[in-house]
């Protein structure tokens, strides 16, 4: 089968990019023909909170990649939708997550779906987006109705997809490990490479917590600088390593670390984490925090499965689906107190006492399940 997947991917950074990569090489593993369509132009510079959308990392080996859509410029999805219209894939896998990519998107699958023959399934990580805008319902709409079919990643997508379309097929699935950026390597030889290669010093034997992903709001983490500042963390020589580009106004953050004194407690990478890198963070950490206001997933999720990483988890949106509390990690609520005492329950409980149960849930998050869904979603489909 002829497959094209349209969503990020290199030069293009990120964890859509690196998704879609990996989701490529599940097909071309499972006998089909898999090339991505991604972005010439993704974002605006105005509208990219980042310092830069592209990535340093050397292209991915063996995927064939057509930077080819302007998300601002409806001629070229015009002329992107027709060329696709006369390539005439059995199925295209198209990514949803903001709704600013809807107008472009739906007109590009429109011109596709003229052809009568192929099969469009969307993979929405989003369906209302974490920070809501003037317009995202409309936009929303009209790329969901340019879709045949769905796949999701949490019961809260589902939900807010059922409240646009009811009667599609449309599957959960869980999201797979990201298991493209190396294997694990132990807890000494990760903090001895976070040293030597870019001069972050953390003991043999020092607590550390992992923050890791862009900067966000609703990611939370002024709520975990509040946790470390409690007086039972102070006390307990607990660090907390934040690795992960600002998305936001950095100085918000600064200040609350000054006025809460505890720069001693945090050791700052806020720079983009290249895929190289991102090994180094995982096996350095005791434990992955996610203490997000609300969530529908998030991908840094399977990456602590991957690495076998116990997560400290907000009850925020799925995270108590795919976090099994006291067993790959804990739950708790998105306020400093408890949030605190949820970390000493942890290092009570020791890495350890996570770890058999870690590597026997990890074994659900397979890409060969994924690409099976989305390829049974596909046979549902009358054309």
């Amino acid at each position: 089968m002829k497959v094209i997947i349209i969503g990020p991917a290199w030069p293009l950074r990120g964890g859509l990019a690196s998704f879609d990569q990996r989701l490529c090489k599940a097909f071309m593993d499972e006998g089909h023909i898999c090339s991505i369509y991604s972005f010439s132009l993704q974002y605006p510079g105005f509208l990219f909170p980042g310092k830069t959308q592209f990535s340093s990392d050397p292209p991915p080996m063996g995927i064939e990649i057509h930077p080819s859509i302007n998300s601002v410029n409806p001629l070229n999805w015009l002329v992107i939708g027709n060329r696709l219209q006369e390539e005439a894939p059995e199925l295209v896998v198209v990514r949803y997550w903001l709704p600013f990519m809807g107008p472009a998107l739906g007109t590009i699958l429109r011109r596709i779906r003229r052809n009568g023959k192929t099969k469009i399934v969307a993979i929405t990580d989003n369906v209302l987006p974490h920070e809501k805008r003037t317009g995202d319902k409309s936009f929303t709409r009209y790329f969901l109705k340019s879709c045949d079919a769905f796949i999701t990643m949490s019961d809260a997508v589902m939900d807010d997809l059922r409240k646009f379309e009811k009667t599609k097929p449309a599957k959960t699935v869980i999201h797979p490990l990201y298991d493209n950026f190396g294997e694990i390597i132990s807890k000494e030889e990760a903090r001895r490479l976070l040293k030597e290669k870019l001069g972050l010093y953390i003991g043999e034997h020092e607590k550390i917590l992992l923050f890791f992903g862009f900067i966000r709001k609703y990611k939370g983490l002024d709520i975990l600088i509040r946790a470390m500042a409690e007086p039972v963390i102070r006390e307990s020589g607990i660090r907390l390593l934040i690795a992960g580009e600002f998305y936001e106004n950095s100085e918000i953050y600064n200040r609350l670390i000054n006025e809460l004194n505890i720069s001693e407690k945090l050791i700052l990478k806020t720079d983009f984490i290249p895929d190289g890198e991102v090994q180094y963070y995982l096996c350095a950490a005791d434990a992955v925090v996610q203490p997000y206001r609300h969530a529908t997933q998030s991908g840094v999720t399977p990456l602590a499965y991957h690495y076998e990483k116990p997560m400290i988890v907000s009850n925020a949106g799925s995270f108590s689906e795919q976090v099994l509390h006291e067993q790959t990690g804990l739950v708790t609520e998105a306020d400093p107190v408890p949030l605190a005492k949820t970390i000493m329950r942890f290092y009570e409980l020791g890495e350890q006492y996570f770890i058999p149960h870690l590597r026997m849930e990890k074994k659900k998050y397979s890409w060969k399940n994924l690409v099976n869904s989305i390829l049974d979603l596909s046979n549902d489909i009358q054309k």
